[in-house]
């Protein structure tokens, strides 16, 4: 009974598919290529991996809470050029350029999150609108040409976010470990405290929760600031690693992201989500690109590959919450 019981506890976890889809997907890409999981391609994999993740982190969060954000991937390439522009210009030094930069995108998520719960306009609308002023924005201010960041080599910000180092053969960059700091954060806040119970309960149910006294306006707006502040830090992360600003960056991140949200076992519908799901999400997704171009399948065959692991990903989930609750 006792082994009986673990099982269905096991089988329960939103984490498991997951978990279970991420192991697959290295034994296979080994196999077939034994380079994919050598130190320098682990190394890549793994630098490109946290800037979107950071994104996904605080949208696993916004979504739990019942909404999301379409224009994490507009803040995601405006937030750098605000930066590099004002320090290009000489307006500011780059330490506050960075600051400045965060607290904007910190009030174009306020303006979602008051769009959507003072205006009772919906977050799909409301960030869709946002993505298009966003991006527009950040054309309008570059002509729609990148700013070039090559004056931040040595700069101790530049070492801060990203500053390099191996851990023998394995070359890491700092942006990891700000990717773990704020996956054990919000891990802690969304499983650990009471915010994270007035998280999932706007989600579950926002009108129960009203009642029980959860401010859930509240509560979404902050989430939606997270999620814009966290989009326009990973933006200057990824501009400082590329040595450059490019207004266009982030286009189709939003759709990656919630799709790695999703495919974690966070509910589109809200009330239930999984840090550790979402860590699993990133990695599933970002080894898949990965993986498909190492064993020669065309880049361009990627979003096939992403369509099939959600519907799968869906349909398991759908029946793991069936079972669980048959059972109960």
């Amino acid at each position: 009974m006792e082994n009986r019981s673990l099982i269905a506890r096991l089988t329960a976890r939103p984490e498991l598919g997951p978990f279970v889809l991420l192991l697959a997907e290295l034994v296979v890409f080994w196999s077939i290529n034994p380079e994919f999981l050598s130190p320098l391609n682990i190394s890549n994999t793994l630098s490109f991996t946290v800037e979107l993740g950071l994104i996904a982190l605080a949208m696993t969060l916004l979504m739990t809470s019942g909404e999301f954000d379409l224009s994490v991937g507009s803040v995601f390439g405006f937030a750098p050029v605000l930066m590099w522009t004002l320090f290009n210009a000489g307006v500011t030094s780059l330490g506050l350029a960075f600051v400045v930069a965060l607290v904007v995108a910190a009030l174009i998520g306020f303006a979602n999150g008051w769009f959507v719960t003072r205006v009772r306009i919906s977050s799909f609308l409301v960030t869709l609108g946002m993505l298009l002023v966003v991006r527009g924005t950040a054309l309008f201010i570059t002509d729609g040409f990148p700013q070039r960041t090559w004056s931040a080599g040595g700069h101790w910000l530049a070492e801060v976010l990203v500053g390099d180092f191996y851990v023998g053969p394995f070359r890491l960059y700092m942006s990891l470990f700000w990717f773990i700091l704020f996956a054990l954060l919000l891990g802690y806040v969304l499983t650990g405290t009471k915010a994270g119970n007035w998280i999932q309960a706007a989600g579950g149910n926002a009108n129960a929760a009203r009642a029980r006294g959860v401010k859930v306006d509240r509560v979404k707006v902050a989430l939606f600031m997270l999620s814009a502040t966290l989009a326009g830090f990973a933006g200057i992360i990824s501009s400082i690693r590329t040595s450059a600003a490019n207004p266009n960056s982030g286009q189709g991140y939003e759709l990656e992201v919630i799709a790695m949200v999703v495919i974690g076992g966070t509910a589109l519908t809200g009330g239930r989500g999984t840090i550790i799901g979402t860590v699993l999400g990133v990695l599933i997704l970002r080894v898949m690109r990965n993986g498909i171009v190492l064993i020669g399948v065309p880049g361009l065959a990627y979003n096939i590959f992403i369509g099939a692991i959600i519907l799968g990903m869906m349909t398991l989930h759908s029946f793991l919450d069936r079972r669980h609750q048959g059972a109960n």
